[in-house]
């Protein structure tokens, strides 16, 4: 469509398909769900693209900002600094410039630097449960003179291994208590947070998600002066003590640079019956008002039933994988945008209650523990056996994600016509040398 065209419920859909490793849905043994997401950004021109290995300005700002697949499989670098905060802007500058400069183009980029360089500075939420996990202090901070453990250790990653720039906590938590935005707004990119499509699992979890979905939620976080504007605290409390200011922000599909008043704005909202269009800053700290584009609510529904380790297709009707009909977002704006979609699967064991199980059951108070030993005898007998429990796998995210697509404005042909997106899973080679996945089939 073109931009700012009146937008009825013709749709554009993509299925997206998965194998559950353990099982998910109505399966007694586990409890599990499954949170489709995606984030865009603006596609931008073939300058936009990263400039290669030049340390420019423009260079390291857009291989730092855009989004984009490897060309080859390596990783990209993170300059840390040191473990205390740092003490002055132009300590931080220095390493930011240095961080930039490592960057590399060929390499994959799907969260920023910035975002994961909040991540190594934000505390890890204490009240999680960790199980017998022991999570090493890793940061110390000045204001309150006490080392912490980032948001970059969690139960399942404890030692922090970096993936790519994503933030662990965020990754293995969800609904995640943080806006996901991945740095100050740029109107060139104007790239998204993580936007929430759907929710599958336990329905009576559905007014908790659309309750803490950053879609159409505010999220908080604590906002201090000066070049590096994050630190340690996670609540409004400790924020203050840092000397920060709480400051709610605007999760948006796009911002509509061109719409300048809010009059032009209510046209726009009135036009669109897929997207809520309002008139606001982007975070409360601001009195810049913009014409906001925000995602529809995720959908929430109930997961398919799938059994323990067997990786075919799901007890549905007609027999399909775990699969979900995937409404591609719409951009009032017109503009070619390039996106990527991830796919978590939490899954829990039937050992401990998930939902009321938290700080106070960490340590000795564990219900499980690595590698137990347990008597199989009784009256009086002893025999030793060991169980292989990895208590950091007790309670678990696996997550894909896809390649960069792009999603493109229809042609006139198109118009008010249901597209279905036909695509292609799988791989090349017999069943046997494609397992687990499945001989090349369109989908």
């Amino acid at each position: 469509r073109g931009p700012h065209q009146a937008v009825v419920s013709t749709q554009s859909r993509l299925v997206v398909e998965w194998a559950h490793q353990h099982g998910c849905g109505s399966n007694p043994k586990v409890q599990c769900n499954n949170v489709i997401q995606y984030m865009c950004m603006n596609q931008g021109t073939e300058e936009d693209y990263p400039a290669g290995d030049g340390n420019g300005e423009e260079d390291t700002k857009e291989r730092a900002n855009f989004m984009r697949d490897g060309i080859d499989t390596g990783r990209q670098v993170y300059i840390q600094g040191p473990g205390r905060h740092e003490r002055s802007d132009e300590e931080h500058l220095n390493r930011l410039a240095k961080a930039y400069a490592a960057l590399n183009a060929d390499q994959g980029l799907h969260e920023s630097f910035k975002w994961y360089d909040q991540c190594r500075y934000r505390e890890a939420n204490n009240g999680l449960f960790r199980a017998d996990q022991d999570l090493k202090n890793n940061r110390y901070s000045f204001f309150d003179k006490k080392a912490y453990v980032s948001s970059h250790r969690t139960r399942q990653n404890a030692g922090g291994t970096q993936r790519g720039f994503e933030c662990p906590e965020e990754r293995d938590y969800y609904p995640y208590w943080e806006p996901t935005l991945q740095g100050p707004y740029d109107a060139k990119y104007q790239r998204t947070p993580w936007i929430d499509a759907a929710y599958l699992g336990d329905t009576s979890n559905c007014r908790t998600v659309f309750k803490n979905s950053f879609n159409q939620n505010k999220k908080y976080r604590c906002v201090l002066d000066g070049a590096r504007d994050y630190g340690k605290s996670i609540h409004e409390e400790g924020c203050t003590a840092e000397g920060g200011k709480w400051v709610s922000f605007e999760s948006y599909l796009e911002v509509l640079e061109k719409v300048d008043t809010e009059e032009d704005c209510n046209k726009v909202a009135a036009d669109n019956e897929v997207n809520q269009v309002v008139w606001r800053p982007l975070r409360s700290d601001s009195d810049e008002a913009k014409c906001i584009v925000k995602a529809p609510r995720p959908f929430c529904g109930r997961a398919a039933t799938t059994r323990n380790n067997h990786l075919g297709n799901a007890l549905t009707n007609p027999l399909y994988s775990s699969r979900f009909n995937l409404r591609l977002p719409h951009f009032p704006s017109g503009d070619t945008k390039r996106c990527v979609l991830r796919v978590r699967y939490n899954i829990t064991t039937g050992d401990y209650d998930p939902k009321n199980t938290f700080a106070d059951s960490n340590g000795d108070a564990s219900p499980v523990t690595n590698d137990p030993t347990i008597n199989i005898l009784g009256d009086g007998d002893e025999l030793g056996l060991t169980l292989a429990i990895n208590t950091a796998q007790f309670g678990r995210t696996f997550q894909d994600r896809s390649h960069i697509f792009k999603v493109v404005p229809r042609t006139d042909a198109m118009a008010g016509q249901f597209l279905h997106n036909l695509n292609v899973r799988g791989q090349r080679g017999n069943i046997v040398q494609n397992y687990p996945s499945v001989e090349y089939d369109f989908v």
